[in-house]
């Protein structure tokens, strides 16, 4: 009997995978037709919003090259635009090769992934943009040198109309954090009022990582929050659409963040760090999440800059999150952050899960001892409803003989079967749905832990014993999915029979095929429900064993 409601649960918890991923998951965007990278100015083409930026058309101009390397990064910053074009995360390797660091922004041919910001023109034209060439004040690769703890690099467009504007990039040492500071000098003889945009630029291409439709496909796109309407994600295939104003993204506001997110993996303009300046607190700063054509998309932020007198100098930083979803890192950067490593529905089960699995790590320094540790508190959570049910199960073993012998009795007449079956339940008080609570309550807390494994940058290329060197990915021997089919299939023999030999042998066979299901997912995930397997086997024997010795069911005839 618990074997079928195991079935039942693996066949409804896989009916309710498959219809997530179908209807709520997000969906791989299309990939965009490949675009020749070229040289020149895009045309300005107006935003929603009250300023305009240069519009991105998928061409980027090509100057000089500095790289920058730190202990963290290898960045490469084009003397076009000052623009960032590639990013290489020396702590993360990349999903076909670990031994190689994971290129976050780049700039073709394949991809286009890159962060470049610019200035509008208030009341003085041809401001530096992203399609402006700028100068860089020194030559050569920038290196992070021991016992320093920054490095900058500056770089300077042409004056123009008598103001001078530098662009420096700061990397710190330890961090993802890239601080981006504007220094404008107001040469001229009358005020100077201008706006700045920061814009994260891609294409829809996905990035690397399990192709299997069991493995997932995680979000790929825009995001943008804001304190007071928290977090909004926008589907690629929603901007294609071309009506801003139909999509939920909040607009303006006063501080927060706007992102592109890749699985596990985010850059973010951060606009009210956490122990920084906060741009948006006197003017609201806008956000604009859209769709530039051929393929291509932007997300970025326009922030306006105080008035700058003539004769002076006024600087503006907002530093760029480029980095894993890691959510220590998050939370340190800035408000909210950690939201981007989203968990949707179950996000109230799995965050809880989570901070537990956090917990157990800091105890045992390993992601697969620690998924071991929390499936024990969960069984120990779950030991009375456990209990409650395996006694309902055990008394349902010890009538199977009297129900066998009730089938003989009557039969082909199923209607008088059942009716002797049901008097027998109520003699003996014995609900034949005992055994189904538990499992039900298991069903949130698995597509939880799915959830949390899938999401979760912690767990990506990290390793448990032996062959597992990444509980993100499938086993790629299949000993785990072999030794959960070997539990469920041990499993049978603790529970009740069905009187039907027919019935009894297909319970057997069962958890072996629906095994197969699980050879596609993560190890995290198998690791969990073998753990889970065994205790609950264990659990079941020693309930059953303790039933068996106290409460004795006679054998009525």
């Amino acid at each position: 009997m618990e074997t079928k409601r195991f079935i039942l649960f693996i066949a409804l918890s896989f009916s309710i995978l498959f219809a997530w991923q179908k209807w709520f998951a997000p969906k791989v965007p299309q990939q965009p037709a490949a675009i020749e990278a070229q040289s020149g100015n895009a045309t300005p083409a107006a935003t929603p919003n009250a300023a305009a930026a240069p519009a991105d058309t998928g061409t980027l101009g090509a100057g000089n090259r500095i790289k920058v390397k730190t202990d963290m990064v290898v960045a490469e910053i084009d003397t076009m635009g000052a623009d960032l074009r590639k990013l290489s995360l020396l702590k993360a390797g990349e999903f076909d090769d670990p031994k190689q660091p994971l290129v976050l922004l780049q700039d073709g041919p394949d991809h286009i992934y890159v962060a470049h910001t610019g200035l509008i023109h208030g009341n003085v034209p041809n401001l530096p943009t992203h399609n402006t060439l700028f100068t860089a004040t020194q030559t050569g690769d920038v290196v992070l040198a021991d016992g320093q703890d920054s490095v900058s690099v500056r770089l300077e467009a042409p004056a123009v109309g008598g103001v001078k504007v530098a662009k420096i990039y700061t990397f710190k040492r330890g961090s993802y954090l890239i601080d981006v500071k504007y220094e404008i000098t107001n040469g001229s003889a009358a005020p100077l009022t201008t706006q700045a945009y920061y814009s994260l630029y891609r294409d829809g291409k996905p990035p690397k990582g399990p192709s299997s439709r069991f493995a997932g496909s995680a979000f790929t796109g825009p995001a943008v929050y804001t304190d007071e309407a928290k977090f909004h994600e926008v589907e690629f295939k929603a901007l294609d659409k071309g009506d801003d104003s139909k999509i939920d993204y909040p607009k303006d506001g006063h501080d927060g963040w706007v992102a592109m997110l890749q699985h596990y993996f985010a850059s973010a303009w951060l606009l009210s760090p956490n122990g920084g300046t906060n741009v948006c607190a006197k003017t609201a700063c806008q956000f604009e999440v859209q769709a530039t054509g051929n393929g291509y998309y932007k997300a970025g932020a326009i922030v306006t800059i105080p008035t700058v007198a003539p004769g002076a100098t006024q600087t503006i930083s907002v530093p760029l999150y480029a980095g894993p979803e890691t959510t220590r890192t998050l939370q340190a950067a800035a408000s909210g952050l950690d939201r981007v490593r989203d968990y949707g529905k179950l996000t109230i089960i799995a965050e809880p899960m989570f901070w537990a699995l956090d917990k157990c790590f800091d105890l045992v320094h390993n992601w697969g001892w620690a998924i071991m540790l929390v499936t024990l508190l969960i069984k120990i959570a779950f030991y009375p409803l456990a209990a409650a049910s395996y006694r309902s199960m055990a008394k349902m073993k010890k009538l199977a003989p009297r129900m066998q012998r009730l089938k003989e009795q009557h039969g082909e007449d199923r209607v008088k079967f059942q009716q002797a079956t049901m008097e027998l339940y109520k003699t003996e008080k014995v609900n034949p749905l005992g055994g189904c609570l538990p499992l039900l309550l298991q069903i949130p807390f698995f597509f939880a832990f799915y959830t949390v494994l899938r999401n979760t940058a912690e767990m990506r290329q990290a390793p448990w014993i032996f062959w597992i060197h990444d509980l993100s990915v499938a086993d790629p021997y299949y000993v785990l999915p072999l030794l959960m089919a070997a539990t469920m299939y041990l499993q049978t023999f603790l529970n009740p029979s069905t009187g039907d030999p027919m019935q009894d042998r297909m319970q057997k066979i069962m958890p072996l095929m629906f095994s197969f299901m699980f050879f596609a997912l993560p190890a995290g995930l198998v690791l969990y429900q073998v753990t889970q397997s065994v205790l609950s086997m264990a659990q079941q024997w020693f309930i059953t064993r303790q039933i068996g010795k106290a409460d004795p069911v006679p054998a009525k005839a």
